[in-house]
């Protein structure tokens, strides 16, 4: 490698080590773990940094160098248990909130034009600048900004006639109205004639 393509590759680290950072912490939970798994793919990076033609694919080439990394680390774990004659009283934290909000986050996307989609994951998912956002979709910040703006209230929409229609099936199983606005006392009346 040149001289001027390790300085092309510090400067790129430099610049991008922070959103990288924030990548790989997606990818495992703990801090240290996450350094070490950007350092690990900053350094099979930087051997194949000549052979990256568009230096714009950079984020997501080594994107997929940590999640290769992970994999790999993630294969080659050792599973260590300990056997003890005595459980612990810990409590396991329940997840299952989390997991429904994640659905239902997931379910509400689907409402948005794809363009509206993409621009909500570029810069509430991976955090990106309305600037970098532009860039990578090839728009400009203010048709960004006017899209965002469009989507979430076009999200929040969605999660109030949601929230509007699960109230109204709660009410009703509690008055014991079916879906067809009859009492089900009516129809059993009917059953037993």
């Amino acid at each position: 490698m040149s001289h001027g393509e390790v300085l092309g590759f510090e400067e790129y680290v430099r610049t991008r080590q922070d959103a990288l950072l924030r990548s790989a912490r997606r990818l495992v939970p703990d801090p240290v773990d996450a350094q070490d798994l950007l350092q690990t793919a900053l350094a099979r990076t930087y051997g194949r940094w000549d052979g990256i033609a568009d230096k714009s694919l950079a984020d997501a080439y080594l994107r997929r160098v940590m999640i290769n990394t992970r994999t790999e680390w993630w294969r080659a774990r050792k599973l260590e248990e300990v056997p003890t004659e005595q459980l612990p009283d810990a409590s396991v934290d329940d997840a299952t909130e989390q997991h429904a909000d994640r659905a239902l986050l997931m379910d509400v996307l689907k409402v948005l034009a794809p363009k509206q989609r993409s621009v909500v994951v570029l810069r509430h998912w991976e955090q990106m600048s309305t600037e970098e956002t532009a860039a990578a979709l090839g728009m400009s910040t203010g048709t960004v900004k006017s899209t965002l703006h469009r989507a979430l209230a076009r999200l929040r929409q969605e999660l109030e006639n949601r929230d509007i229609d699960a109230r109204a099936l709660d009410r009703r199983a509690r008055s014991g109205v079916r879906g067809d606005g009859r009492g089900q006392g009516r129809e059993q009346e009917r059953c037993a004639a």
